[in-house]
């Protein structure tokens, strides 16, 4: 019987295929949230690049275990699932928060406190099992606090106010950013 991993966040989902404890296969696709995201994108993105991966190992999948950024709702969670359906069937699919992915890898079957540091940032106390206890995360324009959000809107207010160091001035510039196109993007 094989199982099919997903642990996605809103930059990348890394997708695992396993039978019997053994790694079929290994893919990456753009990540997912159901915040910024619908099923029929989500089925799009499986459909066009994750199911040619695994055209010849379909049949085997028997689970689909399913991480993922933005799944702490169970009307967000349904998202994903119909995305799910509308790529795989029938298959059963569990889809769950990925704080709890992170805290199952972390701490296995034994309590513990697990955190989610990158894009996004999350922490919780887990049971063993569950999550029991976490502080609601606000997402990344709030609440991320270390993350890659946070640190590029530090530096891009450092570059507004004229706090950095003028190599990093020239090196931005010389990319091609400056104010104009800044304020455009955003």
């Amino acid at each position: 019987m094989s199982i099919l991993i997903a642990d996605s966040g809103s930059t990348k989902t890394d997708w695992v295929l396993l039978d019997n404890n053994n790694i079929i296969i290994q893919f990456q696709t753009i990540g997912f949230n159901p915040y910024f995201q619908s099923s029929d994108d989500i089925y799009t993105e499986i459909n066009n690049k994750l199911i040619p991966v695994l055209h010849d190992q379909l049949h085997a999948i028997k689970h689909i275990a399913y991480y993922g950024a933005g799944c702490s709702t169970p009307e967000k969670t349904q998202v994903v699932k119909q995305g799910l359906y509308l790529a795989f069937g029938n298959i059963h699919s569990e889809v769950n928060h990925d704080l709890l992915a992170a805290a199952r890898a972390l701490c296995g079957k034994e309590k513990g406190i697990a955190c989610i540091l990158g894009t996004g940032s999350n922490s919780c106390l887990y049971d063993g099992k569950e999550v029991t206890e976490n502080v609601p995360s606000v997402g990344y324009l709030f609440g991320d606090h270390g993350s890659g959000a946070t640190i590029g809107r530090t530096f891009v207010q450092h570059y507004f106010d004229g706090n950095l160091p003028i190599h990093l001035v020239t090196a931005f510039e010389s990319a091609g950013y400056h104010r104009e196109v800044i304020l455009e993007n955003v």
